[in-house]
């Protein structure tokens, strides 16, 4: 579970700070989800990214930190890719998957959670 729960962080992160750096351009062209606007709907897909990409690498309220995640892909993955899991939206789909699978199993021994049960 470490290896899986620091990867998916480590990769999920990079994408965030990636469009946190291209914010101000991002905010004119990112899909507008529910109406919230782009520059919302960005925010929160950075948040989703960054943020709970930093938690999961540290173990950090790891499940908690699983639910933007989760929602954020689901959005991608059948909003964004038109639910095209086998092409355009496969690569969302195993954020999706492996983002889930951490949220089942939890973050593991080696993890901040893993050291307040103790």
């Amino acid at each position: 579970m470490f290896i899986l729960r620091v990867t998916l962080g480590l990769l999920l992160a990079s994408h965030g700070y990636a469009k946190l750096i291209k914010f101000s351009t991002l905010k004119y062209k990112f899909m507008s989800f529910m109406h919230l606007g782009s520059t919302m709907s960005l925010s929160l897909i950075i948040f989703a990214e960054l943020v709970c990409g930093i938690l999961l690498i540290l173990g950090l309220f790891t499940r908690f930190a699983c639910i933007p995640i989760i929602i954020g892909m689901s959005v991608v993955v059948f909003v964004a890719s038109n639910a095209d899991i086998f092409g355009q939206g496969e690569r969302g789909m195993m954020y999706l998957a492996a983002t889930v699978m951490v949220l089942f199993c939890g973050p593991g021994r080696i993890s901040i959670d893993g050291m307040m049960r103790k």
